[in-house]
């Protein structure tokens, strides 16, 4: 049981919600926070409540003119620079990314080349072109649906609207 010096009033409640009310106003006005930097991506980002959100999944490179797909490096640089298209061409950006997730095969000489996603992948991100960076999973696998495909990747993107 909880004992009060002075009795309550309507006023001193008033106040102390007020108070209480003020301080989640402030903690509402958040901004999405990135924490646990990485030279590549970040460990922990905290999306606010309210944020929006757009998920881009299944996307992997495009055959090219000779009817190779690329190194993993080639693919990775596709497959992102895809991403942007779509995102701009919805009023978002390479900055609003807060996921990435990619699924990888070996190549052809059975070798899973991790340098060419991360030389591809640096590109679009902690660079001048996009500081920011997203957390990040990338998951070797046996196969994926497309032949010659080394990478799939899917992102998710967050904001917080004006």
């Amino acid at each position: 049981m909880i004992k009060f010096k002075k009795p309550l009033t309507a006023i001193s409640i008033a106040a102390s919600l007020a108070v209480v009310l003020g301080i989640a106003a402030v903690s509402s006005a958040a901004e999405i926070v990135r924490t646990g930097e990485g030279r590549n991506f970040y460990n922990n980002i905290m999306i606010p409540a309210g944020a929006e959100t757009l998920y881009l999944s299944g996307s992997g490179a495009q055959e090219q003119a000779d009817g190779t797909w690329g190194d993993m490096e080639q693919q990775t640089i596709d497959t992102f620079g895809r991403f942007q298209e779509t995102l701009e061409a919805q009023g978002w950006s390479l900055e609003d990314i807060v996921q990435v997730r990619a699924f990888a095969v070996s190549g052809a000489d059975g070798e899973l080349d991790f340098a060419g996603f991360n030389a591809g992948y640096q590109q679009f991100f902690g660079s001048e072109k996009n500081a920011m960076k997203p957390v990040r999973s990338f998951v070797e696998i046996a196969g994926l649906v497309v032949p010659g495909w080394l990478i799939e990747i899917e992102i998710r993107a967050a904001r917080v609207p004006d």
